[in-house]
């Protein structure tokens, strides 16, 4: 990270990355990125300015003159595409720095991607909204409720004005207002927006998709604020399962014994054989801050289930070992082992032990 105090040059305004007040401090690396001061220069380096430095020196230098325009076009496409790019770097970097409860290093990234994708599809297009969503959220975890309510109304405001807004973008706006209105204590209203939000996120990928259990997790910890527990209890079961069910899946491809070609020539590969899913940065930060949540609760929940406990220790074994952390995946495989000793689904505990054989074959 280089810093450089620079006096601001005549009829020349210098704004801040962050803050888009004067500028005074200049990145001696890409030297086309500006700050009010080194608080905002270190912030912005932090929170994605570090991974995006290179990229934003080749866009903002001056362009040299090309005779052609045939040239042009080609460097236009080149420009567009790394831009492109970069609303899925930032809008990635800024939702896993989320959930990773990162909030103040979420801002950078959320107010680069909703630069670029302003400059690639302009002011009022749906593209913006997930921008907004992550400065919303970044907003409500920081506690500045006012500034969250601005950005998730602009949001709404561009979904309502455009109707063929989809399912996905439909259920993380309602995702984030039911999260608003948490933060606000109004919960009767909060669990109203996560219905609104399961109900487009099951239309869209289905009701037992990881991407819908985002919803039942953060109704669940509605409920547990009013006290309900009977009814979070439920939900908390239903994200285990389906994180649990979707990582069986990812293990099994995984660990899945190659056909042995029979006879001789050429050997034939099945086409349609099963690929592993795969899951981005900001899933898999969901799937650590998720299921941690629930392990922990359980842990610390009076007359707990086995069943449950056995299940959620092990639902994180199998996402640590899809991680390749397998130092945890082992611990967590050995308190599903210890717990499930009193879990009468027998099933359950075969599977278990079958995937710390697993483990174990990983290290010898």
């Amino acid at each position: 990270m280089a810093i450089n105090p620079l006096a601001n040059p005549k009829d020349i305004k210098l704004k801040c990355e962050l803050c888009q007040k004067p500028a005074f401090v200049q990145c001696l690396q890409c030297r086309v990125t500006y700050y009010c001061g080194v608080e905002h220069q270190k912030a912005d380096w932090v929170g994605i300015h570090e991974n995006i430095c290179d990229s934003l020196a080749a866009l903002r230098q001056p362009a040299l003159f090309l005779p052609s325009q045939e040239e042009r076009n080609h460097r236009q496409e080149r420009q567009l595409q790394k831009q492109t790019e970069l609303i899925e770097l930032t809008r990635t970097t800024g939702q896993k720095l989320l959930f990773e409860g990162k909030h103040e290093q979420a801002l950078p990234a959320a107010l680069q991607s909703l630069r670029f994708s302003i400059d690639v599809y302009g002011l009022a297009s749906i593209e913006l909204v997930p921008s907004y969503l992550i400065l919303g959220e970044a907003s409500i975890g920081l506690g500045r409720l006012p500034q969250a309510e601005e950005y998730l109304a602009q949001a709404q405001w561009t979904v309502l004005k455009m109707p063929e807004s989809s399912n996905a973008i439909k259920s993380k706006l309602f995702r984030n207002l039911g999260l608003l209105y948490a933060a606000k204590g109004e919960y009767d209203e909060a669990l109203r927006q996560l219905a609104d939000d399961i109900y487009h996120a099951s239309d869209e990928f289905g009701t037992d998709d990881i991407r819908t259990a985002g919803g039942y997790f953060h109704m669940a910890n509605v409920f547990f604020r009013q006290g309900k527990m009977d009814i979070a209890d439920s939900l908390y079961r239903q994200v285990t399962q389906i994180w649990y069910d979707y990582l069986s899946k990812i293990i099994q491809v995984r660990t899945r014994t190659p056909d042995t070609p029979v006879g001789v020539g050429p050997v034939i590969t099945d086409s349609k054989q099963e690929e592993e899913d795969q899951l981005d940065e900001a899933q898999e930060a969901e799937a650590i801050q998720v299921l941690n949540a629930v392990f922990d609760m359980r842990e610390h929940q009076p007359n707990r289930k086995p069943e449950d406990m056995a299940r959620i220790a092990y639902s994180l074994a199998m996402l640590y070992y899809v991680l390749y952390d397998l130092d945890k995946a082992k611990e967590y495989g050995r308190r599903a082992v210890v717990v499930s000793e009193g879990n009468p689904d027998e099933e359950l505990s075969r599977s278990i032990i079958e995937f710390m054989k697993i483990c174990e074959k990983v290290y010898l």
